[in-house]
């Protein structure tokens, strides 16, 4: 979780492949810390894509649904008192919002988080479920069970550190199901700034198939 008064936006640029080639520009998450263990989280991408599947030119733009939720620490303890060991416990919860006019109505997401620290490394086991806004008029919502890994790796320098990412979602209704893995290099030349690149590998079909995305994520004191 951020820092209380610590804004952080995270922004993820590239190309993407699926049924046909995107190009995000970009993948955003704004964090925003309130309270010791209060966060406001803003999450929502934007996208241009292909005309068809052979094609490398981009001719429309596609927008994902706009999750705006909370993040609340719940539990936290350290390993026999050991500043550098800890595991926490939280929530992450919160509307969806429709951003599209062929989008009706709102949907809502919710995750319990597992985290585990130590030293600069910590690796998060987040599941919980989510019902998305329609996307067409009369059309079924999709509603799924989802899950994710988050690593986060320090090497023996300590500007540098791998991370990467595990996800799923299982969907009771007739959309198909999605399963995908990243990983790759984040550079942190300070503390308020860090810069990744990291590539996406799809392996069912209702997902991405494959990807290389470049992350920016500042981080800005706004108040102590």
């Amino acid at each position: 979780m951020e820092r209380a008064g610590v804004l952080d936006i995270d922004l993820q640029m590239g190309p993407v492949r699926a049924d046909a080639w995107r190009l995000v520009v970009p993948d955003v998450e704004i964090d925003l810390g309130l309270l010791p263990q209060v966060e406001l989280d803003i999450d929502g991408a934007y996208a241009i894509e292909a005309p068809d599947p052979h094609a490398f030119s981009f001719d429309h733009a596609l927008f994902d649904n706009l999750w705006v939720a909370a993040k609340l620490g719940l539990l936290g303890w350290q390993d026999d008192g050991d500043p550098a060991t800890a595991w926490a416990l939280g929530l992450q919860l919160g509307p969806k919002l429709p951003v599209t006019r062929a989008a009706h109505g709102i949907g809502y997401e919710a995750l319990f988080l597992v985290g585990r620290t130590w030293d600069d490394s910590h690796v998060v086991l987040n599941v919980g479920g989510r019902v998305d806004p329609g996307g067409a008029i009369g059309g079924q919502r999709p509603i799924g069970l989802e899950g994710g890994l988050d690593v986060d790796l320090q090497s023996s320098l300590s500007w540098l550190s791998m991370t990467g990412e595990l996800g799923f979602v299982h969907y009771f209704s007739p959309d198909a199901d999605e399963l995908h893995v990243t990983f790759g290099p984040k550079w942190s030349p300070n503390d308020n700034l860090d810069i990744s690149l990291v590539g996406l590998v799809g392996f069912l079909s209702g997902g991405d198939g494959r990807g290389l995305l470049l992350g920016i994520s500042p981080k800005f004191p706004l108040w102590k």
